[in-house]
């Protein structure tokens, strides 16, 4: 297993594990905000591999990679993810300069039910990038939805089960609201947010420790 000193750093031996080809291939939606859905964003190949060397995790919290073990395929998806490669894509992507942006991730391998509440990311994000890893999704909760309204969880313009290989990235702003219905249970997935360096990002990132209904009270969601 990789260890938090060798997270981000292992070599792809194998080819690359993500398809950045076929984010440049995808159209990028507008309706309604900016966003792009990219099924077999990791490559079919190196799926299993990946899948197999996703993270332990007990209960739903956040976790950030330092704070995990995990084997060498995820190791080097990890380090793709982050790459200035991975960058410049999702910039040209939504024709924005991510100049400066950096990359910080989440992974969680479970949902519970205060999870999916509508929101719009916090306003330090730029853009916000989800992948998944679930074989199968049977479930009605825990699709992300891309939401038209604020306040109605049924006025969405599209809907985006959590399989495995599945890339769903969006441009923030103060209209890409979003949410699922609920879910408890397993739910593996990978938050990248490509953040401006302000106070507010730094002072977020000392109090990421926090329980998650102290980071929704200040709005750190």
């Amino acid at each position: 297993m990789v260890t938090a000193a060798a997270r981000v750093h292992e070599p792809a031996e194998v080819g690359r594990v993500i398809d950045l080809d076929r984010l440049a291939a995808t159209g990028v939606a507008r309706d309604p905000f900016m966003y792009v859905v990219v099924p077999d964003f990791i490559r079919p190949e190196r799926l299993d591999q990946v899948l197999d060397d996703f993270p332990a995790i007990d209960g739903p919290s956040n976790y950030t990679p330092d704070q995990l073990s995990y084997g060498p395929a995820f190791g080097a998806l990890l380090a793709e993810l982050t790459s200035d490669a991975t960058r410049d894509a999702f910039a040209r992507a939504f024709d924005i300069d991510l100049t400066g942006a950096e990359p910080s991730i989440g992974i969680r391998g479970y949902s519970e039910a205060t999870d999916g509440n509508i929101h719009t990311d916090h306003r330090s994000k730029v853009v916000t990038v989800l992948v998944y890893f679930n074989r199968e999704w049977p479930h009605e909760g825990g699709r992300l939805r891309m939401m038209r309204s604020r306040s109605d969880m049924e006025d969405y313009a599209a809907e985006v089960a959590p399989l495995a290989g599945t890339m769903l990235a969006f441009r923030r702003s103060d209209d890409s609201f979003h949410g699922h219905k609920p879910h408890v249970g397993e739910r593996k997935m990978l938050q990248m947010s490509y953040t401006r360096p302000t106070s507010v990002w730094r002072l977020e990132k000392r109090l990421s420790v926090l329980t998650k209904p102290v980071r929704r009270l200040l709005n750190m969601s």
